[in-house]
């Protein structure tokens, strides 16, 4: 997908922004091959995640909340464990965050939630966190 000198530069920032957020490098575990992986690193991290309208902190939170609302609670458990990790989120922002989902994304969402963060934030502050 990368065509020339400026998307091998998207590439690279796609690929340094995906390592960012994640806290590992999608070649190095095979991940960055293919069509699909090659938009989602030159556009989606190389391009949108790159904006400097909000932050990486503000954009994961919104990101969680939207994943909660669709009712995604692997992918937001992913970025909620990557936030901790990265150190863009802390246990009481994520407790937080819980609370004042579920009055918005419904009470049963909002309770997976609370059982899934309070597992993901047992393992950070036992230093068993995914790596």
């Amino acid at each position: 997908m990368t065509d020339g000198t400026q998307g091998e530069d998207r590439r690279r920032a796609g690929l340094e922004k995906m390592a960012e957020v994640y806290g590992w490098d999608p070649e190095a575990v095979g991940a960055a091959t293919g069509d699909f992986m090659d938009l989602t690193i030159e556009h989606l991290f190389g391009a949108v995640w790159q904006r400097g309208v909000l932050d990486l902190r503000e954009r994961r939170l919104v990101l969680v909340a939207l994943l909660v609302g669709m009712g995604l609670h692997d992918v937001a458990e992913l970025q909620i464990d990557a936030g901790l990790r990265q150190g863009d989120l802390r246990a009481e922002d994520v407790r937080e965050l819980v609370v004042f989902l579920a009055h918005y994304a419904g009470w049963p969402r909002g309770a997976k939630l609370y059982t899934a963060t309070e597992e993901i934030i047992r393992r950070h502050e036992s230093g068993a966190a995914r790596g």
